[in-house]
């Protein structure tokens, strides 16, 4: 199917907040997305528990989680290149198969009891490099499927897809880690099980023509997609956002076996449902956040959602007892995801569709930042506390939002004194036939 085509299905199909599911091919991504992220947040969530376990120290929970960001840096802008350049299906079935691999590997040396800590941060790199090269494929296959009439719908609905393994998964992971015959061993083999399913719903996806076709050096392309997101206002604005808030503030998931554990003196299972708490916020948000993606309000509600995102963290850090951070814990999923899936559906919508796999690598590097940051923040959690360093990133990320609001609002003021400026110099000109304004500033909301 060609983005022209599905363009022409969805201009013909329904609205509203499912819209883009009524595309099959999209629907097939979709539920395949839904395996692959069952099978990510276990892992994501094992990963910490054994680290914990072998360890009992925040500082090694860090060096896991910096591992996996390390390879996110590196494998993230290669990946935009190849979904800009390859046939996204391709990608994403290597991908997968490899993250198949992991898991069983992490199965097997755990059930032997042969586990050591080295291991952890190798399958956490091994893991980034496969979330690199394939996560901006995911997401522009996603927007190819659908058209960019639904690029901001589809993105949320896929934010709402991980969201809800994410409710269902970090929970199932920690109570089948809890039960003696199948612990944190069997609980990787049923991960590896999950990304199978995955893998064989890809297999049946169409697989349209890659969108771009430049033969040059992959890090000349890197550049160009560098220097095209520079040259574009909304997106420069967005993209450094993205990066200050999730690498600092996004971290609070790198800690939760720290909290519940460390600070509340809770078992593994709790850690599960406190992750869980999180994502049933993010799936109450998810679905209005979702009909609203590709209106004039998204940028509006993007800066909302990222104000609430800091705050929450924030109190996250003062919360006196496990139910109010568990009540916490559920804000801060709903606004997380209202950040992400937004500012997700604004970057592709503002961008072009030949460079849409840069962008979005661009955009997933902050999650490498986030990966890399958590080891000094683990070091600052030892040195000075836990509590006070979540409330700090919660701070930093309100400080970040601030900014970015202000910067909007400027670019939201000028905007509008140009077009009235223009309007006043063509008294003659009616203001439709003056032509579009910037599409990077139209969508401001």
């Amino acid at each position: 199917m060609s983005s022209d085509a599905a363009e022409d299905e969805v201009s013909a199909g329904p609205t509203g907040s499912f819209a883009s599911l009524s595309i099959p091919a999209f629907r097939l991504l979709w539920i395949g997305s839904i395996f692959s992220y069952m099978s990510v947040q276990m892992q994501f969530l094992l990963r910490g528990l054994l680290a914990w376990d072998l360890t009992e120290r925040e500082g090694a929970l860090g060096i896991v989680y910096l591992a996996f960001g390390f390879a996110m840096l590196i494998a993230t802008p290669l990946g935009g290149v190849a979904s800009d350049r390859m046939r996204k299906r391709t990608l994403l079935l290597f991908g997968q198969a490899v993250l198949t691999l992991v898991a069983v590997f992490m199965g097997v040396v755990v059930l032997l009891d042969v586990v050591e800590f080295w291991m952890l941060p190798l399958s956490s790199l091994v893991q980034g490099i496969m979330f690199g090269l394939t996560g901006p494929a995911r997401v522009t296959f996603a927007a190819q499927l659908v058209g960019r009439e639904r690029i901001g719908n589809a993105v949320s609905l896929s934010m709402l897809g991980m969201n809800s393994s994410r409710v269902v998964a970090p929970s199932f992971a920690g109570a089948l880690a809890g039960v003696a015959l199948i612990g944190i061993g069997g609980a990787y083999l049923v991960g590896a099980l999950f990304a199978v399913c995955s893998f064989v719903l890809v297999l049946r996806l169409p697989d349209p023509d890659p969108t771009g076709n430049s033969r040059k050096n992959p890090f000349q392309d890197i550049a160009e997609g560098v220097r095209y997101v520079a040259s574009v206002p909304s997106l420069r604005r967005l993209l450094l956002t993205m990066f200050v808030v999730v690498m600092v503030a996004f971290n609070y998931v790198s800690f939760m076996p720290a909290l519940v554990e460390g600070e509340f003196g809770k078992d593994d299972t709790w850690v599960g449902y406190m992750s869980s708490a999180s994502s049933i916020g993010a799936v109450a948000a998810a679905i209005p956040i979702a009909g609203i993606a590709d209106s004039p309000k998204a940028r509006r509600w993007f800066i909302l959602c990222g104000f609430g995102f800091g705050a929450t963290v924030a109190l996250l850090g003062v919360a006196p007892n496990l139910g109010v951070a568990m009540f916490v814990t559920v804000l801060i999923g709903a606004a997380a995801t209202g950040f992400q899936s937004l500012a997700g559906g604004i970057a592709l919508g503002d961008s072009l569709e030949t460079h849409h796999g840069r962008v979005q690598s661009l955009m997933q590097l902050s999650f490498a930042a986030f990966g890399m940051a958590a080891a000094p923040l683990g070091l600052l959690a030892e040195a000075f506390g836990l509590r006070p360093v979540l409330f700090l990133m919660g701070i930093i990320a309100l400080a970040a939002m601030t900014l970015t609001g202000f910067f909007e609002w400027s670019a939201n003021r000028r905007s509008a004194e140009d077009h009235l400026a223009t309007a006043l110099f063509s008294p003659g000109e009616p203001l439709a036939a003056q032509g579009p304004r910037n599409p990077t500033t139209s969508r401001l909301g």
